[in-house]
């Protein structure tokens, strides 16, 4: 009787073990890793303010690194013992606001964006990745997804033109191998502008997947790469 006992308390642990490797894996399914074209954000009715290092470069910069669920939804603020604390990133900084410039106004040095977004996102991966790991991984993912480069490649240039969507599309999914959600939003006299590219990660944030789910929303057929 003792020894079934002692193997039914046994097994017991050995499920209680397995539930919190489970649960420790199952944070999350994917990361969005998302960038924003600075001339989209800043020609709306609500315009921008340059960070106080100075105009960003005329290039798409970092918006997130988001953990989802393939049914679409997504966890948040997760963590809220572990704030974000610029000396965990100090060797990134430099980098950071040439790669992940704030355009929020006021004008900022980009601490009060990054914050945000390690609080509300990055905590929701720090089983996975410490801070200072989260923003080297969105950087590495940039360096890996040149959207500039993929969009002027193909003749997308950001000239206040007008291009198909499905151009785009296709344009970076033929760079990257991967295809992308395109956000779209309306510049000051309305029309339907390239506002941010999605693409998809796996939870290692560090190789492009296939996009489990897009998120919701739509751009019209033909739409404005602005200038910046």
């Amino acid at each position: 009787m003792e020894f079934k006992e002692s193997i039914l308390i046994k097994l017991v642990v050995m499920l209680q073990c397995l539930t919190l490797v489970l649960c420790a894996s199952q944070d999350f399914d994917f990361f969005y890793f998302v960038q924003q074209w600075p001339g989209s954000y800043c020609d709306t009715q609500q315009s921008c303010c340059y960070p106080t290092s100075g105009k960003p470069d005329a290039d798409f910069g970092i918006h997130g690194l988001w953990p989802n669920y393939n049914d679409g939804s997504y966890p948040s603020n997760c963590d809220s013992s572990n704030p974000f604390q610029q000396s965990q990133v100090s060797n990134l900084i430099s980098t950071m606001q040439k790669e992940w410039p704030t355009l929020a106004c006021p004008s900022g040095n980009g601490i009060q964006f990054w914050s945000h977004e390690w609080d509300k996102h990055g905590t929701c991966s720090e089983s996975l990745l410490n801070q200072h790991d989260y923003f080297e991984a969105a950087l590495n993912l940039k360096q890996k997804a040149n959207l500039l480069q993929a969009l002027t490649s193909a003749g997308i240039n950001p000239d206040g033109g007008f291009y198909s969507l499905s151009s785009i599309k296709n344009a970076i999914s033929d760079s990257i191998g991967f295809t992308p959600f395109i956000e779209c939003n309306s510049d000051s006299s309305g029309n339907s502008q390239l506002y941010q590219v999605y693409l998809c990660v796996d939870t290692n944030a560090s190789s492009f997947i296939d996009c489990p789910v897009f998120p919701h929303g739509k751009c019209a057929s033909n739409i404005e790469f602005s200038s910046f």
